[in-house]
């Protein structure tokens, strides 16, 4: 371990270790991993892999992260962003801590090679210098990098450089490149290096020998590297908390009243950070004025100052604060001065329910739930796709151009019948011009706390414990009863109770499919008719189709020749379904098919039409109707378990339920009871 600031020198100059500043270790840290182009709401941004990656990554937030990467990115290149912060405002709930977690637990990982490593320096045998009392060695209380003391060695700047370059060997460019990041020592570190410098009378090397290299403590509870300071109450909160204060200790030490090092930085929260690392302000439009005010003049001059004192710091401030708290703050026109020091950046919901499925797995918990009786807690297979939908619907805005339905699966980047993503760009710019940030695409709606505790409350019912099952279809009790607690505008209730309802009927639906995979003793039944119905509607104006309607297509799974039998009374049951009456509306219809097939098979082989919801419907339906017709229905076969046929059916439903689909007694039985029944019918 190279300790001593001579080593250090020829380390940085051999690529063994690196000066850079936080912002460009943050920006390498996330432009060195992979990154990606991808399309979110019909535009096109990046995807960078690093906030994809870990057990409890992040999910989504595709516009946020793109924001804070251009924002660094700026700061890194010497850009305006270097003397802002960087503010997450939204609703609570939305993911905006959890970002910030994450993105400082990265931080820590990656500094923790020696290359990546931040690393400071101490003032050894300082009681030989005699104005220290007791107190044996110094380090630099805002980790200063060792290279800010080697820019600033001598008092005379030309002969730092021909030093740096005939001893340690620094070629002109390097020079260059390590002079861009100058800053001067902070007011102790100077202070005490001009002391050691009178003591040996400029002996560069009895000067040297005085110091020691040492790497800045990656700890997390020590607040180094990466700090937080919660938003406090107005009377115990004070600016001590943020740059430190006179240390008592010190004074019984040091009898100069000039000396800075009578100041213990290191008793606040930016110190701690100041060597290359990340502050996070949590809710920092809650804290007082005159503590905003000391935030103002560190996220502008990069310094801590006290008492006229200065020491320079290199610090990443990340803060984060709620719709709420941040309007009260701009209706303040006296405190405009500190937000034009911010990169404000409005963080929107999650609005794609495919990923809300992987937020809403969170939210249940990875941890293997069990009953107050110790049992295991069964999860049925469709509670993740309900809760979902139901806090995804609650998140996008009404639209005259868009149904609820039609926008949630646009934003999946799913079909939605004849609308395109096209439109559903147009309706996100005309929301999102809109000047009040709460009436914009994705910035209201039940967020993942509220969802959290509709979990919590599933868990505790007694229902979900006798049965040991977390039944998909009492989620939406526990989201009407979260809404009607926890949402304190009328009009944001009676919004969230109507999409509630959508997510019932849509539950309903994909209960209809379940239903019918089940009664086809195939996880996958339903599928392989939806692919029928386009393959036939493909194959029926084919020049080879012969006189047996025959048909050989090319599996695009597989590369296999398959071949079809063309059911024309399939086909037309399916249409009559979808409430297709002329030909010409039949025509349009499997022209629109057809335009999507042709589009999503050759970016995606393994598509299979199963998120156009009409057609699924449409052919469960039709399914449902022809192979049971002799039992009535299977509704009425199910309900009615008076005879031995129909008995022997719902047991083969049961078994097809409990040992292919996932479900167990209780959820099983309970989902064929509400298919028998006419609850939130379409």
């Amino acid at each position: 371990m190279g300790n001593t600031l001579q080593e250090h020198l020829h380390k940085v100059k051999a690529g063994q270790r690196s000066f850079e500043n936080c912002f460009q270790s943050v920006a390498r840290m996330i432009l060195d991993d992979e990154f990606e182009r991808v399309t979110v709401n019909g535009k096109t941004t990046y995807d960078f892999k690093l906030f994809r990656k870990g057990k409890k990554h992040i999910i989504g937030m595709y516009d946020e992260i793109n924001s804070f990467v251009s924002y660094v990115k700026d700061a890194s290149e010497g850009g305006s962003s270097k003397e802002m912060a960087f503010v997450l405002v939204g609703e609570p709930g939305n993911g905006k801590t959890f970002f910030v977690d994450f993105l400082c637990n990265k931080y820590r990982e990656f500094l923790m090679p020696e290359k990546n490593g931040k690393f400071t320096f101490r003032f050894k045998n300082m009681d030989q210098l005699g104005n220290y009392g007791q107190i044996k060695t110094i380090e630099s209380q805002t980790y200063e990098d060792p290279m800010v003391l080697a820019m600033n060695l001598l008092p005379d700047a030309g002969q730092t450089r021909k030093y740096l370059s005939s001893e340690i060997g620094f070629s002109d460019a390097q020079l260059e490149k390590i002079y861009e990041d100058y800053r001067p020592l902070g007011a102790s570190s100077g202070y005490i290096w001009y002391e050691i410098m009178e003591q040996t009378g400029g002996d560069l090397k009895d000067m040297l020998s005085r110091v020691e290299v040492v790497p800045v403590p990656l700890v997390e509870s020590l607040g180094t590297i990466t700090g937080k300071y919660p938003a406090k109450d107005k009377i115990t909160s004070s600016s001590v908390d943020l740059i430190g204060e006179e240390s008592i200790q010190r004074m019984l030490h040091i009898s100069d009243p000039n000396n800075p090092y009578r100041y213990d930085l290191r008793r606040g929260a930016l110190a701690r950070v100041a060597g290359g690392g990340i502050h996070f302000c949590d809710e920092i439009y809650k804290n007082k004025k005159d503590l905003i005010q000391v935030y103002l003049g560190v996220i502008q001059n990069r310094q801590i100052e006290l008492d006229g004192y200065k020491w320079p710091i290199d610090t990443l401030i990340i803060a984060t604060s709620n719709n709420s708290e941040f309007y009260q703050f701009l209706s303040e026109k006296e405190e405009a001065p500190i937000v034009d020091r911010c990169r404000i950046c409005y963080v929107s919901h999650n609005t794609n329910y495919r990923l809300q499925q992987e937020l809403t797995a969170y939210a249940i918990g990875s941890e293997t739930k069990t009953t107050l009786d110790k049992e295991k807690l069964h999860q049925d297979p469709n509670l993740n796709y309900a809760a979902s939908a139901a806090v995804v619907l609650s998140r996008l805005p009404r639209s005259e151009k868009l149904t609820p339905v039609e926008t949630m699966k646009l934003a999946a980047g799913e079909v939605a019948g004849e609308k395109s993503i096209k439109t559903l760009s147009e309706v996100i710019d005309t929301l999102n011009q809109h000047p009040e940030v709460t009436k914009r695409f994705g910035q209201k709606g039940l967020g993942q706390r509220n969802l959290g505790r509709a979990v919590q409350l599933m868990v505790e019912s007694s229902e979900t414990n006798e049965g040991q099952c977390m039944f998909a279809h009492d989620c939406f009790k526990s989201l009407e009863r979260v809404i009607l607690d926890y949402v304190p505008e009328a009009g944001d209730r009676s919004k969230y109770l109507e999409d509630l309802k959508t997510a019932k009927t849509l539950y309903r639906e994909r209960i209809m499919t379940e239903m019918f995979n089940a009664y086809m003793d195939e996880p996958l039944a339903i599928r392989k008719d939806v692919l029928n119905y386009v393959n036939m509607i493909i194959g029926i104006d084919a020049d080879n189709l012969g006189a047996d309607m025959m048909w050989k297509y090319k599996d695009p799974q597989t590369g296999e020749l398959r071949a079809i039998k063309i059911d024309d009374r399939f086909i037309n049951s399916v249409e009559k379904q979808l409430g297709l009456e002329t030909a010409e509306q039949r025509e349009t219809f499997r022209t629109s098919v057809r335009k999507i097939y042709g589009q999503k098979i050759s970016v995606d082989p393994n598509y299979d039409f199963m998120d156009n919801l009409e057609l699924v419907k449409a052919v469960t339906d039709v399914r449902l109707k022809s192979d049971i017709a002799g039992a009535g229905s299977l509704v009425g076969a199910l309900a009615n378990r008076s005879n031995e046929e129909n008995q022997k059916l719902y047991n083969r439903i049961v078994d097809t339920m409990l040992h292919k689909l996932g479900y167990c007694r209780t959820c099983a039985e309970k989902t064929i009871e509400y298919f028998c029944t006419q609850e939130d019918e379409v």
